[in-house]
C-alpha cells in the first residue's frame, strides 16, 4: 500500500467515526434555491446539553475524535474529544450560498491521526444534500481566531483541497486575509453569500487575534480572548481595549450567545486542572452578554497581575500560562 492509498484509507475510517447530533432546527426541511439569511433573525438554534468531554482513561475512551453538532440547518459546531487533546477546541462551521467558513481547528496535524478535513467535507456534503447543492460549488475558507497551534495545527490537511483558501500563519497574513488596514480597530465584513460575518481585532491573549460575529445566528465568537475557563492575558492593556470594543459592539448589535474556544470550568465554577482530559461536569460553552458585561466590570477593578474570578471566567492577568487556581497563584514580578 503506497502512502497516498494509506492516507486515503485512514481518512475514510476516521471519517466514519464521527459523533453527530442534530437540534430540532437542524432537521428543518431544506429549501431549494438561494437561502435567505436576512429574515426572521436571529436564526434559532441550540447547543447540546452535554458535549463529549474525554474519559477517566484516554486509552479506554470509545468516543470519536470529534463531535459534530448542528446548531441549526446552516451552522455546525465541532468539538474535539478531550481524550485526543486536553485543549478540546470548539470550531464553528458557517454555511452561506457561496462559501463556507471554518473557524479554528482541532489540535491535530496528520490525517491518519484524526482527519479533520474528512469531517468538514462530510459536513459540507450533508449540507449540500439537504439544500440541493453541489459541494464543488462552495468555496471553503479556513481561518483562525489566533495563532496558537491548537487552532491552526491542522491547516496542512487542507493544503491540497480544491476550492479552498486558508489563512497564513503570520500577523501580516492574518490581517491581510481579511483586508484590514487599521488593525485592531477596523471592522470588516465577510460575505459568505447572503450571510455576513463581521470581523475585527481582539488582541491581548496574543498579538494576532480576531473576534467574529455571525449576523445570521448572532453568535459572537471570542476565541481564547474570552471563554469559559482561564483567560490567559499576556498583554493587559490590549486585552482590556479588546474587551471595551466587545462591550461597545454588544451595545449596538443584538447578540444571542457569546462563545469562546474552550471550556475549562465546571458547572459549579470549579477550575479544571491544566491538561485534564476528562471533564464530566463541564460548564456550557455558550455565554450571555450579561456575563461578558460582568467580566468587563470586574476588569475595571484590576490593577495588578493575578488571577481573578468574574463569576463566569478566570482572568489570568500576566500569570504563568500553566497555573491553575489556588490561594497563592504564581505571578510575574
Amino acid at each position: 500500500m503506497d502512502r497516498r492509498t494509506f492516507l486515503s484509507y485512514n481518512a475514510a475510517v476516521v471519517a466514519g467515526a464521527t459523533l453527530t447530533t442534530f437540534s430540532e432546527a437542524a432537521l428543518a426541511a431544506p429549501r431549494p434555491g438561494p437561502i435567505d439569511f436576512n429574515s426572521n433573525l436571529p436564526a434559532p438554534g441550540s447547543f447540546p446539553k452535554r458535549w463529549i468531554c474525554g474519559s477517566p482513561s484516554c486509552m479506554d475512551n470509545s468516543d470519536p475524535p470529534v463531535q459534530v453538532h448542528w446548531y441549526n440547518a446552516h451552522t455546525a459546531i465541532l468539538r474535539q474529544n478531550k481524550a485526543y487533546s486536553f485543549e478540546a477546541p470548539f470550531t464553528p462551521l458557517y454555511f452561506g450560498n457561496d462559501r463556507v467558513l471554518l473557524l479554528d481547528e482541532g489540535f491535530t496535524q496528520l490525517r491518519n491521526d484524526w482527519d479533520l478535513r474528512a469531517v468538514v467535507d462530510e459536513c459540507i456534503e450533508t449540507w449540500c444534500e439537504q439544500n440541493g447543492r453541489d459541494p464543488a460549488s462552495l468555496e471553503l475558507l479556513v481561518a483562525f481566531s489566533h495563532l496558537h497551534a491548537d487552532h491552526y495545527a491542522a491547516v496542512n490537511q487542507f493544503a491540497d483541497r480544491p476550492n479552498t483558501r486558508y489563512m497564513g500563519l503570520t500577523h501580516e497574513e492574518m490581517v491581510g486575509f481579511w483586508g484590514m488596514t487599521n488593525y485592531p480597530e477596523e471592522r470588516v465584513t465577510l460575505d459568505l453569500g447572503g450571510r455576513e460575518i463581521l470581523i475585527w481585532g481582539s488582541p491581548g491573549h496574543v498579538v494576532s487575534e480576531f473576534a467574529y460575529y455571525d449576523s445570521y445566528t448572532r453568535i459572537l465568537y471570542t476565541g481564547d480572548m474570552f471563554y469559559r475557563g482561564r483567560c490567559y492575558i499576556t498583554y493587559w492593556q490590549p486585552w482590556f481595549d479588546s474587551m471595551k470594543r466587545l462591550i461597545e459592539f454588544v451595545d449596538t448589535h443584538p447578540v444571542s450567545h457569546v462563545m469562546g474556544c474552550h471550556v475549562e470550568i465546571s458547572k459549579d465554577d470549579e477550575d479544571y486542572p491544566y491538561g485534564l482530559t476528562y471533564q464530566p461536569n463541564e460548564a456550557p460553552v455558550e455565554m450571555t452578554v450579561q456575563q461578558l458585561r460582568e467580566a468587563y466590570a470586574h476588569a475595571l477593578t484590576i490593577t495588578e497581575p493575578g488571577i481573578y474570578f468574574t463569576g463566569t471566567v478566570f482572568l489570568c492577568n500576566q500569570t504563568r500560562s500553566t497555573t491553575t487556581i489556588d490561594t497563592n497563584p504564581y505571578r510575574y514580578t
